[in-house]
């Protein structure tokens, strides 16, 4: 493995889902070997021994798939990071995907709301990033970390005040981090995406066309670009990926 490829070790929070799937898939893709992180135990696209900590499927050694990780616990965070490099020999990026939504109107709903999606898409990412950092310092400039904040999150509408509030936290995270890191060459980024083709948002959506949306490798391509040296002078960006909607 030349010297490129040996700095290419990410971690994916959130892996387990149908984002973290087509990310953990392009990621390996280009090379990248993925550390797959998830609240879940072994359930989801990458199921099949997710959540033992043992190395991904038989097939694909580069893949170590850690669950019931709490990224809102600092610990177990911690625990889960440490596990991850000790792997790999190190880390060079964290792509945050981890997150959360609720709809519900702020005179019907429930200050719970807030705090939930706060702790789930807000201070997740900051523990996720402060996590990461000692490992990403250790490898010299060029570390990246990429959040998936949310296009939506720029004007909110009825029903969407906890969930846009807490995406927009992430939105500022992703600003006042780059300026943090901006000496130490590590970029931060966030992409935005619009909605999603999930099976779950096809479910809550029926009448919509899943063809206006963003399909997840469409996502994952744009965040494969963000870590890949190409992006070396982007940082601080609030990228827009909205499909047709």
């Amino acid at each position: 493995m030349d010297a490129a490829q040996d700095r290419q070790r990410v971690v994916v929070t959130g892996a387990f889902g149908a984002l973290g799937a087509a990310v953990v898939a392009a990621a390996r893709q280009a090379g990248w070997r993925v550390a797959a992180l998830d609240r879940a135990d072994d359930r989801g696209p990458l199921a099949g021994g997710a959540g033992t900590g043992e190395a991904g499927p038989a097939s694909d050694p580069g893949v170590l798939r850690i669950g019931g990780v709490d990224l809102g616990d600092e610990q177990a965070a911690r625990a889960a990071f440490d596990r991850a490099a000790a792997h790999f020999g190190g880390l060079d990026a964290l792509v945050h995907l981890a997150g959360g939504f609720r709809w519900e109107t702020v005179e019907g709903g429930s200050l719970d709301s807030w705090d939930a999606l706060y702790a789930t898409n807000l201070r997740s990412a900051v523990s996720a990033a402060r996590t990461a950092l000692p490992h990403l310092r250790r490898g010299g400039a060029g570390g990246r970390i990429v959040f998936v904040g949310a296009a939506a999150a720029a004007r909110a509408t009825a029903g969407m005040g906890a969930y846009t509030a807490s995406k927009a936290g992430v939105a500022r995270l992703t600003e006042a981090l780059a300026d943090e890191l901006k000496d130490a060459g590590i970029t931060v980024n966030a992409v935005l995406p619009s909605v999603l083709d999930t099976p779950a948002n096809r479910v809550a959506m029926p009448d919509a066309d899943p063809a206006r949306w963003v399909a997840p490798p469409q996502l994952a391509d744009v965040i494969l670009f963000l870590l890949s040296d190409r992006a070396q002078a982007v940082t601080g960006a609030l990228l827009p990926v909205v499909g047709r909607v």
